[in-house]
């Protein structure tokens, strides 16, 4: 019997969950699994768990943005992916973004967008809570920027992401990158090589 597909409960403004994104389809082609994308709103996880972004947990904390740094790097050698540029405008508001992912699901260009949103986010960052901007980046990567993100004001799409957040909660999420096997949980990139061996039934 093949386990559940494992499933990563996503934000683009996560620059872990980009660095997972990059790192998923070396798992998938080595397990031959398919992980189940499933676009969910940061800031509603922070707000229903009363969690911080790490931007504020680490601030003025003496080493621990350094010991975030060099795990950074330790994830980037094991997993053969190139490191994220910063964006600039970080924190960036992935409301839209997010809305716009449910969208292109039902649109059929899920994964197109998935991998453009998260490009215009970390690999050449820009504003992407600008919608001229994100509109402009969209339809730049091949995509119809402009109907993704109308599509991504309509009630059913907004609802969609409201209840694959607060689902994510239910189920034990409070951030992002999160990954289920089944019922099992993991957080953080970091244990994304546990994730991998529990599909493996290491």
């Amino acid at each position: 019997m093949s386990p559940a597909a494992p499933q990563f409960m996503f934000d683009f403004g996560s620059p872990n969950a980009f660095l997972s994104h990059e790192a998923i389809p070396a798992i998938e082609q080595r397990t031959g699994a398919k992980f189940e994308y499933v676009p969910i709103l940061l800031g509603g996880i922070f707000k229903a768990t009363n969690n911080k972004s790490p931007a504020e947990t680490l601030a003025g904390v003496k080493n621990k943005r350094e010991f975030h740094a060099l795990e950074t790097e330790r994830f980037v050698k094991r997993f053969h992916v190139n490191p994220y540029t910063m964006n600039p405008f970080f924190p960036v508001n992935t409301l839209n973004l997010m809305r716009a992912a449910v969208a292109a699901q039902l649109e059929g260009v899920f994964e197109k967008y998935v991998d453009a949103a998260f490009h215009h986010m970390w690999v050449e960052p820009k504003k992407m809570d600008d919608m001229e901007v994100a509109t402009k980046a969209l339809t730049a990567s091949g995509l119809d920027g402009a109907k993704l993100l109308t599509r991504a004001q309509e009630p059913e799409v907004k609802a969609k992401l409201i209840e694959n957040t607060q689902h994510a909660v239910e189920r034990g999420a409070f951030g992002s990158p999160t990954f289920f096997v089944g019922k099992e949980m993991f957080f953080g990139k970091e244990q994304l090589r546990e994730v991998e061996e529990m599909i493996a039934g290491k």
